[in-house]
């Protein structure tokens, strides 16, 4: 059974401030790789250490996706997406060392 997925309304936000182009590489991203098993662990998808943002990451090149997952009711909660350049991730104006 597939997962829901639903951005928050700062998501929307973060994507505007990507290009084109990185926005059409997070959105595919998005509908690829977290549609199934968004809860299980691989080479571009982590379960990260406790942290104010999210519980999970999902890597796409250098794009840095943000989510939480209710297993139970089958969705995933896009929370942020921001791009990383060295320890760093740009969210929107912000930066963040995670």
């Amino acid at each position: 059974m597939k997962y829901l997925i639903r951005m928050a309304e700062e998501t929307e936000e973060h994507l505007l401030s990507l290009s084109s182009r990185q926005r059409r590489f997070a959105l595919d991203g998005d509908e690829k790789h977290l549609t199934h098993e968004a809860g299980i662990t691989t080479r571009n998808r982590k379960l990260m250490r406790p942290n104010p943002l999210a519980s999970w990451e999902l890597r796409i090149r250098n794009l840095r996706i943000y989510y939480d997952v209710d297993d139970e009711n089958r969705i995933v909660y896009i929370l942020a997406v921001g791009t990383k350049v060295g320890n760093e991730v740009r969210i929107g104006k912000e930066v963040i060392s995670l």
